[in-house]
């Protein structure tokens, strides 16, 4: 609108936050110092199968900024359509793998055919939106990090062009790491780039925005993510820990150079569900936890931590804008044990099966996420080892209801003993978790979940099978059928219990008697716990309890004693 203005931005995702915490969250932001927020557009929250749109609820990105417009802070949208993000298969829909061939960030016509009817969906939600139409929205990005994945400028080119066709008009950047190569594979002459860095690149942020400034001229300077922490995945030892004097060193001195910059993240939130993403690096798969806390300076259950004090502190020196007071933080409760008085067994509960001569990965049954249970009749002598090839991503074997081990492909663990069943007619039943899609580098094609190649007992290869997607959505939990039961269950249990509240308010759910699985409560997936650590409780956030009757429910695909679940008032 006509005047020079530093972006002090904070990156906030509104899937990754109940609506009804909106706006308390971005009143801390703005009480942080900021002037802005950045977000993604997730198209696989929006398109969660081809041309079924969903922009309600958490989902309401609209809404979202609306909100973000009514607290007074402008908004950097970054509609992908990848995104990264630790999201799963970095924000492009599941869907998108059941297509033979498809190839994705490129100008393949397949993927490019898809990613313009979201293009042009957002679009009608948004472009409403830009400050140029009395909205917020004053920068849209083009891609992420696209240079790390590949060189196809036709493909930015094509992208371009349709975030204008779509309707937004404000200026267009993309954005990349510090290296001289990513800035090559992705430059379009007419579209502008930021910087992204942090800790872990161990460099000086001259030195990064000195790498910037080789590659384009005549463009205010920015840091389009400033790592304010780091993601945990399963079996880390510990939750990832950033150096804040580091941190406190680089923004100041943005901000003592007139750079404007973004923190990623100022509010990570939770990966509720089955969102969250994983990586695969060196060849080794790592899922990430439930939690998103990314160490944010505002704390998954949005808590303004002692670094947003300190952030709020530095920026105070260089804001040319009043900086308000924290809102007053939200009500935490204890909740006492609660009893899980009812049971119900997977294998009771299953869905018609579908045939298949060979397995298949769950996207080929229409299945996005969940778990998915493939099983098949062994004669004769099948017996030793048995290879499970590209199981993704968890898997427990039974022979005739008998739970015999697990197959991890965190551990490159897909193979195991079968017992000696000559002369016998046995059911072989392969329970999969599938885990985060891989959300970043040029594996990701091969995020196909479930049995994606076949089983063998080398050089035989076991055909014949009954396939049952269990995607453990809300469709299949309400069919779930209860009995009263208090002892062990077979491997693959639900457990439900009921408790009382006379007051609402933020709580984590302890999950450290369970070994593998998910919670729901009142309808609300919370997402997934595993023993492996290092995160054992669950963010349960105040709008999703009531005062009165709520009901927990407790999946667990290994097996256990039926525990208690007790709610604590802060997540360690």
């Amino acid at each position: 609108n006509g005047k020079v203005t530093k972006i002090y931005s904070g990156e906030i995702h509104y899937p990754r936050v109940p609506h009804e915490y909106w706006k308390d969250r971005l009143l801390k932001i703005k009480a942080t110092g900021f002037n802005t927020i950045s977000t993604y557009a997730f198209w696989n929250v929006h398109e969660p199968k081809p041309g079924v749109w969903n922009f309600s609820g958490d989902n309401n990105i609209a809404g979202f900024i609306r909100t973000a417009n009514e607290v007074g802070l402008n908004v950097i949208l970054r509609p992908g359509p990848y995104v990264c993000a630790e999201w799963d298969f970095g924000g492009l829909p599941a869907w998108l793998l059941k297509e033979p061939g498809m190839k994705i960030r490129c100008n393949d016509p397949a993927f490019m055919k898809a990613a313009e009817k979201y293009l042009m969906r957002l679009g009608t939600e948004l472009k409403g939106l830009q400050i140029n139409a009395g909205g917020p929205i004053i920068m849209v990005q083009l891609e992420n990090e696209y240079g790390a994945y590949g060189n196809d400028t036709r493909y930015l080119t094509a992208l371009k062009l349709l975030l204008k066709k779509a309707g937004f008009t404000v200026p267009l950047f993309s954005a990349d790491n510090p290296e001289d190569k990513m800035y090559i594979n992705s430059q379009l002459p007419d579209v502008k780039h930021v910087v992204n860095f942090g800790e872990i690149y161990h460099m000086l942020p001259d030195t990064a925005f000195g790498i910037l400034s080789k590659h384009q001229t005549y463009f205010p300077e920015m840091c389009g993510e400033y790592w304010t922490g780091w993601f945990t995945t399963w079996s880390d030892k510990k939750f990832a820990t950033p150096n804040f004097d580091i941190q406190k060193r680089d923004i100041e001195w943005m901000l003592k150079t007139g750079k404007s910059f973004n923190c990623y993240m100022i509010h990570g939130g939770t990966n509720f569900g089955f969102m969250a993403g994983a990586n695969n690096w060196g060849n080794r798969y790592m899922p990430y936890i439930t939690s998103y806390d990314y160490e944010s300076p505002i704390s998954e259950g949005g808590i303004p931590t002692e670094r947003a004090f300190a952030i709020r502190d530095v920026i105070k020196q260089y804001a040319t804008w009043s900086i308000p007071d924290y809102p007053s933080p939200k009500s935490v409760i204890e909740i006492p044990p609660i009893k899980m008085e009812e049971t119900a067994s997977l294998w009771d509960n299953l869905p018609t099966a579908i045939f298949s001569v060979q397995p298949k990965s769950m996207e080929n049954y229409g299945q996005n996420f969940g778990y998915i249970l493939y099983r098949t009749t062994l004669t004769g002598t099948r017996s030793g080892l048995m290879k499970v090839k590209e199981l993704h991503d968890y898997a427990t074997v039974f022979i005739n209801g008998k739970l015999i081990g697990t197959l991890d492909r965190m551990k490159n663990i897909d193979t195991i003993r079968i017992p000696d069943v000559t002369g016998k007619t046995v059911i072989l039943d392969i329970l999969v978790h599938a885990l985060g899609r891989n959300n970043y580098g040029d594996r990701m094609l091969e995020e196909r979940k479930g049995i994606t190649e076949n089983v063998s007992f080398e050089p035989f290869t076991q055909m014949n099978w009954q396939v049952f997607p269990l995607p453990m959505d809300s469709k299949y939990l309400q069919k779930l059928k209860f009995v009263p039961k208090t002892e062990l269950i077979k491997a693959g249990g639900f457990y439900r219990g009921n408790f009382i509240l006379n007051d609402v308010g933020d709580t984590y759910l302890d999950l450290k008697d369970y070994k593998n699985g998910f919670v729901v409560i009142n309808g609300h997936n919370l997402g997934r716990f595993w023993d492996k650590g290092p995160q054992q409780r669950l963010y349960c956030p105040a709008p999703w309890l009531k005062k009165g009757v709520n009901e927990v429910i407790v999946f667990d695909m290994e097996g256990v004693n039926i525990h208690e679940v007790k709610g604590y008032i802060t997540a360690n």
